[in-house]
């Protein structure tokens, strides 16, 4: 994926129940924009672990944003452990991660990037889903 004539790099990592809606997922990211007050236009892409691939919500969402929506597994989130705010042994016990929407955002971050990434917004959630933000280091202030 390209940024070439980006200025800012945004991302949205999501955890979320299976069938979780477009609508409950769109929610929270717009609830976690404006509290942490960042901007939509800014995001690049949207990202979850591989195990929800085929989620119908996530997939909407990313179409009705027009941005991509990448997946990793367990095993590559698995090195951003040491940077999150929130670790769920429940989502361990069914992923193999300790923070789905953490570890994916700084995951897409930092691959968009091409260095470190930072979470902008940690862990926020809804009945069922989580988000969390994050952007290359030095990118979004």
């Amino acid at each position: 994926m390209s940024l070439a004539g980006r200025s800012q790099v945004l991302v949205a990592g999501f955890g979320c129940q299976r069938g979780c809606s477009a609508s409950e997922l769109g929610a929270l990211l717009d609830r976690t924009l404006l509290q942490y007050r960042l901007q939509r236009s800014a995001l690049t892409g949207l990202a979850s672990i591989d195990l929800k691939c085929q989620e119908p919500g996530l997939l909407a969402l990313a179409e009705q944003l027009g941005l991509p929506l990448v997946f990793f597994s367990s095993a590559e989130l698995a090195r951003f452990e040491p940077q999150l705010n929130h670790r769920s042994t429940l989502a361990h016990r069914h992923t193999g991660c300790f923070g789905i929407a953490e570890s994916c955002a700084l995951a897409l971050a930092e691959q968009l990037g091409g260095c470190s990434a930072e979470l902008k917004a940690p862990r926020c959630t809804s009945a069922r889903a989580t988000l969390a933000l994050a952007a290359p280091r030095q990118n979004i202030r």
